[in-house]
């Protein structure tokens, strides 16, 4: 692509979208949003799905007087003055604590990536002082199950991100990052194509997936907003399949852990 090109990317939070209920056909309320937006779907959209109508839509809810604490649990619920229930939650979901402090418990979570509280919630969540809602049981294949779907319904290819929010452990704030993709790279790699001068680059790895769902949490939100699906038109990405996996870097190559 010429420098000389313009480049143009639209995002549209699709406007109406019920609140999501166990067994809902989120294929069917995205179209239903995209024709409310005035659009039609076309081969290499994008579309970034909160996780949290995927796990709804999924019914992964727990109500909170079904779990029964561990001597773990209740002693890491003591370290950092949360609910016992929840720090119970938050182990079986992960594979391995990495820091704990007051208000603070982060975990490796069994899908490989590290987070708070194991992206276990509460906030927008029906009930969410009695039940909290897991991340879906595995985010490439609920991707994947949607864009399958969409495929079916409307007859196009689009790349499909769940999308979640992270810290970062050295600056503030949280931004989206995708725990499942389907139909679009997860990872590019620009080593060895060459910069505005000819050198070629050595080192750059481009979290692909993670700045297309930053970029629609910008329309998302994490509040009231009630805007849980963007379209993404204009990315003009490459033809491969990623999974979110290849996001998370190695223990080996982890110089922090």
């Amino acid at each position: 692509m010429s420098s000389t090109e313009a480049v143009t990317l639209t995002a549209t939070a699709l406007p109406g979208l019920p609140l999501v209920q166990p067994g809902d056909n989120l294929v069917e309320i995205i179209l239903a949003g995209v024709a409310r937006a005035g659009l039609t779907l076309q081969t290499g959209d994008a579309l970034v799905i909160a996780s949290k109508i995927v796990s709804k839509s999924e019914g992964r809810f727990v109500d909170l007087y079904t779990v029964q604490p561990t001597s773990e649990a209740q002693r890491l619920a003591t370290e950092t003055h949360k609910d016992a229930r929840i720090v119970q939650l938050v182990l079986d979901e992960s594979r391995a604590l990495s820091r704990t402090a007051p208000g603070v418990l982060v975990v490796t979570h069994r899908l490989g990536f590290t987070s708070a509280n194991a992206g276990i919630d509460q906030s927008n969540v029906e009930h969410g002082d009695t039940r909290v809602l897991l991340l879906p049981h595995d985010p490439d294949a609920s991707a994947q199950r949607i864009r399958q779907g969409l495929r079916a319904a409307a007859g196009v290819d689009v790349g499909v991100i769940i999308s979640d929010s992270h810290g970062r452990p050295f600056r503030v704030g949280n931004v989206g990052v995708a725990i499942g993709v389907a139909g679009m790279p997860a990872v590019l790699d620009l080593r060895g194509r060459p910069d505005l001068f000819g050198r070629h680059l050595k080192i750059s790895i481009q979290a692909y997936a993670d700045l297309v769902a930053s970029a629609a949490h910008l329309l998302t939100g994490e509040a009231d907003e009630g805007r849980p699906v963007v379209l993404l038109r204009g990315l003009r990405f490459a033809p491969l399949a990623g999974t979110a996996a290849e996001l998370n870097r190695p223990p080996e190559m982890d110089l922090y852990r």
